[in-house]
């Protein structure tokens, strides 16, 4: 992969997406990137012509349905994108002869491990987002054999919607936070996914299969409480927290009550390591609070 000239960024739109188009690029190397409105991937035909036509040398497929809670009453639509439009793409980079990384998640994984989950560990979602992208994984594996299914978790980011955008909502808006403190999963910066994805792309030479690139593990109660930590100095707000069971916030789509990752083996295959979590959470938090310190300058 490290002669790679064109990545094809599929899903541009999105927070992984956004960030891929804007970080820096080593020398020789170029991007194009396609949005939802642009290309969907659930159109097969559509799919195998960009591909082609763009004459990549890498996709990245960062496209997908990812409303979680939403995916229960839309299965159908959840599977066509998450695993259709994975299929859609595997089969274009196979029969192009490129080079395929398609992201994935912890939520492939029912939470009942006690420890953190390897790549080889049996998947066993627990709602429908998680079973079309186990579904989509697999389908990668089968029909291109260039592959680098990468598996993320609690992505958050300057774009889109994310848990740090809504809690610095919340600090606004509200004197006490009640947030779920029995779920742990890895929270982890778009930008540092965006990162690992043109370190794998620069490789010197290919090393095919499934990788966890994540954040530590933490609560979602103690990453809120880091997220408060970060910008009160700037917000001059910080809501009291509360911190509450599953079962106090019901949703329609279950999530694992563990979903750590190991990242290891991203690290011996390709020398990436995690940032650390509160350093990642810092530098998104400058760019997001950064204009809020201008205005307040002047």
């Amino acid at each position: 992969m490290s002669n790679t000239a064109l990545i094809l960024v599929l899903g541009s739109g999105g927070q992984v997406g956004r960030e891929l188009m804007r970080i820096p690029l080593p020398d020789g190397m170029k991007r194009c990137g396609l949005d939802h409105g642009e290309l969907d991937i659930t159109d097969r035909e559509a799919v195998a012509a960009a591909v082609r036509e763009v004459g990549t040398d890498l996709v990245v497929n960062a496209a997908a349905y990812t409303a979680v809670d939403k995916a229960e009453s839309e299965p159908e639509r959840a599977f066509a994108v998450n695993c259709g439009g994975a299929t859609n793409v595997a089969d274009a980079c196979a029969a192009a002869g490129v080079t395929l990384v398609h992201l994935s998640t912890d939520y492939v994984f029912d939470g009942e491990k006690d420890g953190a989950y390897m790549e080889d560990d049996p998947v066993h979602p627990l709602c429908v987002y998680g079973a079309s992208k186990a579904a989509g994984e697999a389908a990668v594996r089968s029909s291109c054999p260039r592959h680098v299914v990468l598996r993320t978790a609690w992505v958050y980011g300057v774009f889109g919607r994310n848990f740090v955008k809504t809690m610095l909502h919340l600090a606004e808006t509200r004197d006490e936070v009640a947030v779920v403190d029995d779920q742990r999963g890895c929270p982890t910066a778009a930008a540092d996914i965006a990162v690992a994805i043109l370190d794998i792309a620069q490789a010197p030479a290919p090393r095919w299969g499934t990788y966890h690139y994540c954040g530590s593990g933490t609560s979602w109660y103690s990453f809120a409480r880091e997220i408060f930590d970060i910008a009160a100095p700037v917000t001059a707000r910080r809501p009291a927290l509360r911190a509450i069971s599953t079962a106090d916030y019901p949703t329609p789509a279950r999530r694992p009550r563990n979903a750590v990752l190991d990242c290891a083996r991203i690290g011996a295959a390709f020398g990436i390591r995690p940032q650390p979590r509160r350093d990642a959470l810092r530098r998104v938090l400058d760019e997001l609070l950064r204009d809020r310190r201008v205005r307040e300058a002047t």
